[in-house]
């Protein structure tokens, strides 16, 4: 019997960090001496180790090589490309007063978001309003891709009264109204990963055509809940986008290539693209969600935010394209910075939420022991 065909690595490395002496050879092609065995493509793990870019840094066309395809480029109605670059100067300019209030101690914390933009936006953006978006730590921008006010969400930072949660979840982490299609954001690693696969499941066995979008912090793929999710996805098919946003903070803790690149271990696509890129995270969010769409299952894309700023980035190819000139994006901004302003004065005025609210959206109806446990509280409040 002639001996199987082996092919040669598509990198120079194994996973483990050194050159195997041993070639790599294909699933099922049986050779037992063969210690390292690849089960995708080349082509798959380039898409999972390259970098997709459509825009260069100060927002022309171009990618690493200074050369795009125009057909790679999403299509977008204007008054969408302005709605989206809008929400992304919301998401900016709510990052720097939740930072300055945690500073006046007048909110405990807030995981910084700036630069991260693009990434979540631009994977909302690339969906339909009923998809389900499964959120983290870090995107709260995710309501503002889909208009939600911002007042809503300086409502949440204080926690008073008109916040949705009455101030039982962390600044940046909000609830938000259903209509939005928005889980409420998860403030503990990865646990948003299993949720989303679990909706896209429901999805699938109501053979609704709704995706699952999970996004997700770079620090979070040691997690538990992140095999969990994507293995769950990789195993029932599911249509269901993970988008990772990698700002590099954690590159010490990661063994593997790219992050992207473990999604071929749990046997869904991996594509590693520019997160700073609006318009390349959108192209490859739209594909990844065609595809689940059509039966294709999963796909986890990673977003490395590198140099560069997104918003000067998409301004700049806005304003090529003749949709944004710069007196248009200078009383854009200005808008969006009195719209914010006017948001943090009100909300600061708002009391806190009632005190009933420790004891309601628990139980249907509040046990005999919770209202007795209230009624202690009130009567120390009064003194």
């Amino acid at each position: 019997m002639a001996a199987p065909k082996t092919i040669p690595p598509a990198r120079p490395a194994g996973l483990s960090g050194g050159k195997s002496s041993l070639p790599l050879i294909r699933a099922g092609m049986g050779a037992p001496e063969v210690t390292e065995i690849e089960a995708f493509s080349d082509e798959a793990f380039r898409r999972a180790t390259g970098l997709l870019t459509l825009l260069g840094t100060e927002g022309k066309n171009g990618n690493q090589n200074g050369k795009v395809d125009r057909r790679l480029l999403p299509v977008f109605e204007p008054a969408v490309l302005r709605d989206a670059f809008r929400a992304m100067l919301r998401a900016r300019a709510l990052d720097a007063a939740a930072r300055e209030l945690v500073k006046a101690e007048r909110i405990g914390s807030y995981a910084a978001t700036a630069g991260t933009e693009a990434a979540v936006v631009g994977a909302v953006s690339a969906l339909s309003p009923d998809d389900v978006v499964a959120p983290g730590r870090r995107d709260a921008a995710a309501a503002l891709a889909r208009a939600y006010p911002v007042a809503g969400l300086v409502a949440q930072l204080y926690g008073n009264a008109h916040d949705l949660a009455r101030g039982r979840r962390i600044p940046g982490c909000p609830a938000l109204p259903r209509a939005l299609n928005i889980l409420p954001a998860s403030s503990h690693a990865g646990t948003q990963l299993p949720h989303a696969a679990g909706v896209a499941w429901a999805a699938k066995m109501q053979k609704k055509p709704t995706v699952a979008l999970g996004l997700l912090d770079a620090v979070e793929v040691d997690a538990e809940d992140f095999h969990t999710g994507l293995n769950f996805a990789g195993v029932f098919k599911l249509p269901v986008v993970f988008v990772c946003v990698n700002d590099g903070r954690t590159a010490s803790l990661l063994s593997a290539e790219t992050i992207a690149v473990r999604a071929l271990a749990y046997g869904i696509v991996g594509v590693r693209v520019d997160g700073g890129d609006f318009l390349a995270v959108t192209a490859a969010v739209r594909e990844a969600a065609e595809l689940a769409r059509r039966g294709g299952g999963a796909t986890l894309i990673e977003a490395v935010v590198g140099e560069g700023d997104p918003l000067a980035r998409l301004a700049g190819w806005l304003a090529a394209e003749k949709l944004l000139d710069g007196a248009a994006e200078a009383a854009m901004r200005k808008e969006v910075d009195a719209e914010l302003a006017a948001a943090i004065s009100g909300e600061a005025k708002v009391g806190l939420p009632a005190p009933s609210a420790l004891i309601e959206d628990v139980l249907s109806r509040p046990s005999p022991a919770l209202a007795e446990q209230l009624e202690a509280v009130e009567r120390l409040r009064r003194g």
